[in-house]
């Protein structure tokens, strides 16, 4: 049991520093800023189940997918460390990395409709990114039944809370400031790199492990 807690805190962490709420409510805001309330919350809701869906489905499907590009869990968390990395040494500087970031979709939205902006930057790629994508197949796929049960629980838990600092955006970045702003997103940066460097290193390990 003790062991489950532990698997769940470190999944919780690894997709709050991947999916900074924090950071993302300010890039909400910036998006829906000029709407109202009711559409806020619909906007809201329709970016977190989007994302949801396409976390839940790379959960499921992490295995699968595996076999059917013939890819190992050694490569996953490889590639996946070195996008989670980059995308913490972007935030440690204080910069949004392109990987994790939603500025071109944006600039590019002709309509600027609800469903556009839920879905894309917002859903894909500023919440479900690669980043995201490789965290959760990693976290799935290394622990079995119970490895997907938590990462998928613990993620949905992270979409209610996100969800609940969308619908308070205004209110959040007022208290917390620009200056505060920074720092937490620093601080998920750091986080995050740590996080990226450690499935490297894990990746890297079984490798050479499995060469012996």
């Amino acid at each position: 049991m003790d062991d489950l807690y532990v698997q769940a805190i470190t999944v919780f962490l690894g997709f709050f520093a991947v999916m900074n709420p924090i950071a993302n409510t300010a890039a909400f805001a910036g998006l829906v800023g000029d709407k109202s309330k009711a559409e806020q919350i619909k906007i809201a809701a329709k970016a977190l189940i989007v994302t949801f869906i396409v976390i839940l489905t790379f959960s499921l499907l992490g295995k699968a997918i595996f076999h059917l590009f013939g890819i190992t869990l050694s490569a996953l968390r490889i590639t996946g460390g070195i996008l989670v990395f980059l995308i913490g040494y972007h935030m440690l500087n204080g910069k949004a990395s392109k990987l994790h970031s939603g500025k071109d979709e944006s600039d590019n939205g002709s309509d600027g409709s609800e469903a556009d902006i839920a879905i894309s930057p917002l859903a894909i790629p500023l919440l479900a990114g690669p980043g995201t994508i490789a965290t959760a197949m990693n976290y799935s796929s290394a622990g079995g039944l119970s490895g997907i049960i938590v990462t998928v629980s613990v993620f949905a838990v992270l979409c209610l809370i996100t969800f609940v600092c969308f619908v308070f955006s205004s209110n959040i970045l007022s208290v917390i400031g620009k200056n505060g702003l920074s720092m937490v997103t620093r601080l998920m940066g750091l986080i995050l790199a740590v996080i990226g460097m450690q499935m490297l290193i894990v990746g890297v390990t079984d490798v050479v492990a499995s060469m012996h």
